[in-house]
């Protein structure tokens, strides 16, 4: 969390080359180029766009783009991202050079989508856990051996490289980097003026496994829903599958394949995330909020908390608190 000491992060800037996809650059706009919203108290940050060659950038769905930035725009940026590109597996040496600088000065370097090609290429997956798009998870694992390709998930965020899965999990990836920065608060107030969830777990699968045949239970999004509004409740596996008239095994097994999770990680992810809520936004105790959120005690709280978000409850209070 790089507000533990470092400089907050103000300065983005994204590499756009010839072959654009659209909606990767747009997805990172969404998050980090709008105007101020006054109405949400969201930060605005110094955005900037830029590419190889100013001037005309060709895109891929029927029209092109006007970038009159360089690449020296990455050289002062907190965070550099690289918008998506059809033809992927070309790489120019020098978005290479631009983005392994910003990485040895310490910048948060995040690829959404295909765009994890040319982390490999810079030699910035080596060792690391990254994902791309699905259909490309297998290539990415060959083409560079060295990586920790995770082929189902949203999001890996490993040191400073972030890699995001396609379309819109770059959404979530970003969402993701503006929770650590700024806090619970702020990326849920921008994913409100998305119109998105404002997190979905990195873990979580890249698509959702159609239902098993034999099951005609309906989708658990309405559980879900209860779920999240009754997370103070018991909810182990076995009062979950009775509420859904299913057998344990076969509610743990539909919950899984609609999820990606299991319903104890799924369920600890929404406690954790409502803890955050709580410290950001008041000044109860540990212990009111580990019982408020259904942990039962300040030490499970901690014990989970500090292992999904890296830091202490009253670490991240300190940082967030309003």
């Amino acid at each position: 969390m790089r507000h533990h000491g470092d400089v907050p992060l103000n300065t983005v800037a994204v590499v756009v080359q010839d072959d654009a996809e659209p909606f990767g650059l747009g997805s990172l706009v969404e998050v980090w180029g709008e105007p101020e919203h006054p109405e949400d108290g969201t930060p605005v940050f110094d955005f900037r766009i830029c590419t190889p060659e100013p001037g005309r950038v060709r895109g891929r769905s029927d029209f092109d783009l006007y970038v009159d930035r360089g690449l020296e725009a990455t050289e002062d940026a907190d965070l550099v991202c690289i918008a998506p590109k059809h033809s992927f597996t070309t790489y120019d040496d020098r978005v290479l050079a631009a983005i392994t600088a910003a990485h040895d000065r310490g910048a948060t370097i995040y690829a959404h989508c295909s765009a994890a090609f040319e982390l490999g290429a810079a030699g910035l997956l080596d060792g690391r856990e990254c994902t791309t798009h699905w259909r490309f998870t297998d290539l990415m694992a060959r083409t560079f051996p060295e990586a920790k390709v995770k082929p189902d998930v949203l999001y890996c965020h490993d040191g400073n490289v972030l890699t995001g899965a396609g379309a819109a999990a770059g959404i979530d990836a970003s969402l993701h980097l503006l929770r650590d920065e700024y806090g619970a608060g702020v990326a849920a107030a921008v994913a409100r003026r998305i119109v998105v969830p404002p997190h979905r777990d990195g873990g979580q699968a890249q698509f959702i496994a159609r239902p098993v045949p034999d099951c005609d239970a309906e989708t658990l999004g309405p559980l879900l829903e209860w779920i999240v509004a009754h997370l103070h409740e018991d909810l182990d596996v076995e009062s979950l599958a009775r509420r859904s008239l299913m057998s344990p095994r076969t509610f743990a097994r539909r919950f899984r394949a609609e999820t990606g999770a299991t319903p104890h990680s799924w369920v600890t992810r929404q406690r954790v995330q409502r803890a955050e809520e709580l410290l950001e936004q008041s000044d109860r105790s540990i212990e009111w909020i580990a019982s408020e959120v259904g942990f039962g005690n300040a030490a499970t709280l901690r014990h989970h908390f500090t292992r999904v978000r890296g830091v202490s409850p009253q670490q991240y209070r300190r940082t967030f608190c309003a």
